[in-house]
């Protein structure tokens, strides 16, 4: 039997400063069934925070050019789901932003395999 969780409305945290664990950081391979994916950007998670799959929050993070293992920035968009039940969050540092255009690019490699879009 499959779990379901709660979908988050995931919009009160636009705008807000947060600390994520990157756990996979820009270089990082990551085998998913046929589908290999190279992370042009550092991708982690709010430790503590579930998103809509039972696990912790996950979270793109624009701007910074090299890996890191945490990171505390602002929230400056939303990666919507509609054939998913996870939505996630995209972080820049703080008083960087970017156009929804430009974060949509930024997410790409991941999000083609899903019918998403980003807003701001």
């Amino acid at each position: 039997m499959i779990q379901e969780f709660p979908r988050p409305d995931l919009r009160p945290y636009l705008g807000q400063t947060v600390t994520i664990a990157i756990d996979r950081p820009i270089g990082y391979v990551h085998h998913k069934g046929e589908k290999t994916l190279v992370y042009p950007i550092n991708y982690g998670y709010i430790a503590g925070v579930l998103g809509g799959d039972g696990e912790e929050l996950d979270v793109f993070l624009l701007g910074v050019d090299h890996p890191v293992e945490t990171y505390t920035g602002q929230v400056i968009g939303i990666v919507f789901r509609a054939d998913d039940v996870e939505d996630k969050l995209i972080m820049a540092p703080e008083g960087m932003d970017f156009s929804v255009e430009e974060m949509t690019k930024a997410v790409y490699f991941q999000e083609k395999y899903y019918d998403s879009h980003v807003e701001k």
